[in-house]
């Protein structure tokens, strides 16, 4: 099996394009205003239609009310919601589009619960947990913490990059992956990451990883 791939956290229409052309089955905009991977809806929009087909377009959001959530999608080509709070079941099913749902592996959690609990998502999305940040930390997890009869529901997220994507998928054997600052671009000496600018070269690198751990799971 293929493992599909979500660069998250596209600002640029440069970096959508870069996204597709290495292979990204999907890039996900994020509609947090607290991250400082926002994007206003007119931008996301012009993202959003400049992509080839086949591309899927992913909304994030973080405890966002229907009146914003109705905004986004009725301006731009949304094609799936991802929900990053604490959004209820109910409230996530009745927004009218797709949906998976993000959960952070913080101390506790159950993953067939929550499975069993966003039944009608199309699949959960496990990301890194660290109080009070909704996620792109940039910082993994025990992946061993992931059942492995859900590994073909499950998006990993949570400290990807070029370099541990494909240790990851061989420990998980996910559907999918899901990167942000694993492929953003870096200035300086310190080499310090652009939050939002995706690097073309990280993204290549990124998806020649994810080849190499599928090649390395048949």
């Amino acid at each position: 099996m293929r493992t599909r791939v979500k660069i998250c956290g596209i600002t640029r229409i440069e970096d959508g394009i870069a996204a597709a052309v290495a292979g990204a089955d999907a890039i996900g905009l994020v509609f947090y205003p607290n991250s400082p991977r926002y994007v206003a809806i007119g931008q996301a929009a012009a993202i959003a239609s400049a992509l080839p087909p086949f591309v899927t377009k992913v909304a994030l959001f973080v405890d966002a009310t229907e009146e914003e959530i109705d905004s986004v999608i009725s301006q731009a080509p949304i094609d799936l919601i991802q929900f990053h709070g604490d959004e209820s079941p109910d409230f996530c099913s009745a927004q009218g589009k797709p949906y998976i749902k993000a959960v952070r592996m913080k101390p506790g959690v159950n993953l067939h619960e929550q499975r069993e609990l966003y039944h009608l998502s199309r699949g959960l999305l496990v990301d890194s947990y660290r109080a009070g940040v909704p996620g792109g930390t940039g910082e993994c997890f025990n992946w061993s913490l992931i059942p492995a009869d859900l590994c073909a529901e499950i998006v990993l997220a949570g400290g990807l990059t070029p370099h541990n994507v494909a240790a990851a998928i061989r420990a998980v054997h996910p559907w999918g992956v899901d990167v942000s600052g694993g492929v953003e671009a870096a200035q300086g000496v310190k080499r310090e990451i652009i939050k939002g600018i995706k690097d073309a070269q990280a993204i290549k690198q990124l998806i020649r990883g994810v080849e190499l751990g599928d090649r390395n799971t048949d």
